[in-house]
C-alpha cells in the first residue's frame, strides 16, 4: 500500500467513530494543554525575569543584610547579624580599589500627600545620586544630583502608581508633595514597571539618602550597589574585597559564614533557573500522568478495534497486503488520533497561557517551540501505544480471521 493509501484508511477508520476517538483523546488533550499552558507561563516569566526583574548590570552586585534566603532558619539566623550602616559605606568608599561605583540605599515606609490625596504605606526609597543610573531606571524628568544629595535636598523621584493616584491629569514633576510630613519637590517620574510576582514596583518616592537619614534617622540596614572594576571579569575580584573589608569591621572568625549577604546578577538568575526548571519539571510530572492514561486509552482502543476489524484484516492480508502494510495502517492511525489529541491540546495550552496573562497579569509566552514539543510528545505517545495493537493485527493468522464474526 503507498502512503496516500495509508493515510486514506487511516483517516476513514477514524471518522468511521468519531465520537469514540474523541473521548479517546481526552488523556491526550488534558496532558498537552496543561504541559502547553504552564511552559508557555514559565518561558514568559524567564523572559520578564531577565528583562525586567533583575534590573541590575552584570557588572554590579549588591551587599545587603540578608541576601538571598531560601528557608526559615536562613532568615532568623540572618535577623541577628548587624546592621549594615553609614560607616560601612564610608569605609567602602575609602578603602575598595577594585569598585568604580558604590550606592547606598534606605528602605521605609510612610504616608504621602499631595492636596487633599493621601496614600498610606509607600515604600520611600533614601538613596545617593548615582543608584538610579546604576539601577537603568526610565525617568521623565531627572534623578538628583551628588550636590543635591550632599546638602539634603528636599527633592524626590516617584513611582508611577503615585503619579497615578496624586496626579492622575497633570505633570506632577514640579510639585511639591508630603513624605512623612515633610515637603518635597518632585524632580522626576519612574516609567511604568508594573508588578513583579505580586509586588508592585511602582509605588516607591526615592529621595536623597542624606535627606532620608535627617528625617528617619538611621533605623534601617543599608543596602549597597557596587559595579565592579574592569567589568564582568571583574565581579568576582571586586565582591571578595569588598566581602574581605565588611568581615574585617565586623571582626568575623575564618571558618565563619558571612555576617551579610552578597547578590549578583548571576546569583539572581541561577536561583531564577532553579525556582523554574522545578516548576517545569513537576508540570511534566503532572502531563506526564495525563499523558499515560491518554496513551493506555489509545492502545486499549487500537486492540478493540483490532477484534472488531479482524475480517478485514483478514481479507486485506488475503489480497496481497504484506504485514508491514497492516502494521503502517494501525500505527498511523493511533499517531494520528494522538496528533488530533495533541493539536486539540496546544490550541487549549495557548488560551490557558492567554487567560492567564490577561486575568493574572503573568508573563505568557506561546513559543513555536513550545507548540512543537506539545505536538512531538503526542505523537511519540500515540506511536507507542499503537505499537502491540499495530503488531498484534499484522500477526492475525489469515484464515482465522477470514473465518472471525
Amino acid at each position: 500500500m503507498s502512503r496516500a493509501e495509508l493515510l486514506r484508511e487511516a483517516l476513514r477508520a477514524i471518522r468511521a467513530h468519531a465520537l469514540r476517538s474523541f473521548l479517546t483523546l481526552l488523556g491526550i488533550i488534558i496532558g498537552v494543554s496543561t504541559l502547553v499552558g504552564v511552559v508557555s507561563v514559565i518561558a514568559g516569566l524567564n523572559s520578564f525575569v531577565l528583562e525586567k526583574v533583575i534590573q541590575l548590570a552584570p557588572d554590579v552586585y549588591v551587599i545587603q543584610k540578608f541576601g538571598i534566603i531560601r528557608s526559615r532558619e536562613e532568615f532568623l539566623e540572618a535577623l541577628k547579624r548587624r546592621d549594615l550602616d553609614w560607616n560601612d559605606y564610608l569605609a567602602m568608599q575609602k578603602n575598595l580599589v577594585l569598585a568604580d561605583e558604590i550606592a547606598a540605599q534606605a528602605v521605609g515606609q510612610t504616608a504621602v500627600k499631595y492636596r487633599d490625596r493621601r496614600l498610606a504605606d509607600m515604600q520611600v526609597l533614601g538613596t545617593t545620586a548615582n543608584y538610579g543610573p546604576m539601577l537603568r531606571l526610565a525617568i521623565a524628568g531627572r534623578y538628583f544630583t551628588g550636590a543635591e544629595d550632599d546638602t539634603a535636598t528636599a527633592v524626590a523621584v516617584i513611582g508611577w502608581d503615585i503619579k497615578e493616584e496624586l496626579f492622575p491629569q497633570q505633570d506632577p514633576v514640579g510639585h511639591d508633595i508630603l513624605v512623612g510630613g515633610a515637603p518635597y519637590r518632585i524632580i522626576g517620574l519612574v516609567e511604568k514597571q508594573g508588578r513583579t510576582l505580586g509586588q508592585n514596583n511602582d509605588n516607591k518616592v526615592y529621595i536623597p539618602i542624606q535627606a532620608y537619614r535627617r528625617q528617619f534617622g538611621n533605623r534601617n540596614s543599608l543596602n549597597f550597589l557596587l559595579r565592579a572594576h574592569g567589568g564582568v571579569p571583574g565581579v568576582d575580584a571586586s565582591s571578595e574585597e569588598a566581602r574581605a573589608l565588611l568581615r574585617a569591621l565586623r571582626h568575623t572568625p575564618f571558618k565563619a559564614p558571612d555576617p551579610f549577604g552578597v547578590i549578583t546578577a548571576e546569583t539572581l538568575q541561577e536561583l531564577w533557573r532553579q525556582i523554574s526548571a522545578a516548576a517545569f519539571i513537576l508540570s511534566l510530572l503532572i502531563a506526564s500522568v495525563s499523558l499515560g492514561v491518554g496513551g493506555i486509552v489509545i492502545m486499549n482502543i487500537m486492540l478493540v478495534a483490532v477484534v472488531e476489524r479482524t475480517q478485514e484484516i483478514g481479507m486485506r492480508l488475503a489480497v496481497g497486503a504484506r504485514k508491514r502494510d497492516i502494521r503502517r495502517q494501525f500505527l498511523l492511525e493511533a499517531a494520528l488520533l494522538s496528533l488530533l489529541g495533541g493539536a486539540i491540546g496546544v490550541a487549549a495550552g495557548s488560551v490557558i497561557a492567554l487567560v492567564v496573562r490577561g486575568a493574572l497579569s503573568f508573563p505568557a509566552e506561546v513559543t513555536p517551540a513550545i507548540v512543537a514539543m506539545g505536538l512531538v510528545l503526542s505523537v511519540v505517545v500515540g506511536v507507542a501505544a499503537g505499537y502491540w495493537p499495530a503488531r498484534t493485527a499484522s500477526n492475525l493468522p489469515v484464515v482465522d480471521a477470514l473465518r472471525a464474526d
